[in-house]
């Protein structure tokens, strides 16, 4: 048989060189942060290798107003390609056509070629995934084998997306990583604790094995039916917490219990050492300012001077002297 007759076209046989400013970008785009560190390093790639691979669009025919069609381009694919290419002022760029792709269509490759890049940051992963399961109605399971990964791995990012807009901005400025806010996740039903923990992270740069400690700690004091808290305990938790610049837990058991001071570092260590010695120091301070060294009075009894001297002794007789006749009498 022919080889030739074997061959069975595709939609990517051809590649067109298109102008820059007549594609557009895509609407059903997932991804909002770009870096551009990362779009100056693949700008410098390209101007020096050119664009290795073409970005991939539709094409739509549009009515112009003054009557006639004007082709118009839509990028499903490529927009980092895209950006690097305008950043160094190429006109034209290597594209791929494809034709007669559906909205959702567009949508979801645009979402699958974007969740399948390793440097897009966990919060514009967990809004493409959400966005791809609400937009198509597809399980956790389904949306995880589109994408080739696990349900696990679907849920933990979606779970994401409850934490307070605050800390997912932080996950996007990379002021906490993907681990911190597992361990934030933790907390969610406690907020006050959990801020305060996300809080402890930024300012203390605290690493994630540290914040997930806590967050674990904090976590189990529920189950522990034992460990009640007394209103004073709370307060003084919260009063050594302050007075020590670092988190302290009271532990109370059914007879007795445990007293926990986190700290981070040697140079924490340090300061809560110094802390309790200033505090030492101070008390015995105080101790010796209130104390009354005065000599107490007792009614009916003599009293001694405040300065007694006690009465010489009696010299003692020279032994020359001791058989002296002056000294018998009759």
């Amino acid at each position: 048989m022919n080889e030739d007759a074997k061959y069975i076209p595709t939609r990517y046989d051809s590649v067109f060189w298109i102008e820059t400013d007549k594609i557009a970008p895509n609407p059903y785009q997932p991804r909002r942060e770009f870096s551009e560190e990362g779009l100056k390093s693949l700008a410098e790639s390209i101007r020096q290798y050119g664009l290795l691979q073409p970005l991939t669009v539709t094409r739509n025919e549009v009515e112009k107003p003054d009557g006639g069609l004007e082709t118009q381009y839509e990028l499903i694919a490529g927009e980092r390609r895209l950006r690097a290419s305008k950043l160094i002022g190429l006109k034209q760029v290597p594209v791929v056509i494809r034709e007669g792709e559906t909205s959702k269509t567009k949508l979801e490759l645009a979402i699958i070629e974007n969740l399948q890049r390793e440097d897009l940051n966990a919060i514009d992963r967990a809004k493409a995934l959400k966005q791809l399961i609400d937009e198509f109605g597809i399980s956790h399971t389904e949306a995880a084998a589109k994408v080739g990964k696990s349900r696990e791995y679907v849920s933990n990012s979606l779970r994401l997306l409850t934490l307070p807009e605050s800390m997912q901005q932080a996950i996007v400025d990379k002021e906490i990583s993907e681990g911190h806010a597992r361990a934030l996740l933790a907390l969610n039903d406690r907020p006050e604790e959990r801020e305060t923990l996300y809080k402890e992270i930024v300012l203390k740069k605290l690493p994630v094995r540290a914040a997930e400690r806590i967050a674990r700690s904090i976590a189990q004091e529920r189950v522990r039916k034992h460990h009640k808290k007394t209103r004073e305990m709370v307060e003084l938790e919260k009063s050594l917490t302050e007075k020590l610049g670092t988190r302290v837990i009271i532990e109370a058991g059914a007879e007795g219990g445990r007293l926990l001071i986190d700290f981070f570092s040697n140079e924490d260590l340090n300061h809560l050492v110094d802390a309790f010695l200033r505090e030492q120091e101070q008390q015995i301070a105080d101790a010796v300012a209130r104390a009354d060294f005065s000599m107490p009075i007792y009614p009916n009894t003599t009293q001694l001077n405040q300065d007694p001297v006690a009465p010489a002794a009696p010299e003692e007789p020279d032994e020359g002297d001791l058989y002296s006749v002056s000294n018998f009498s009759i």
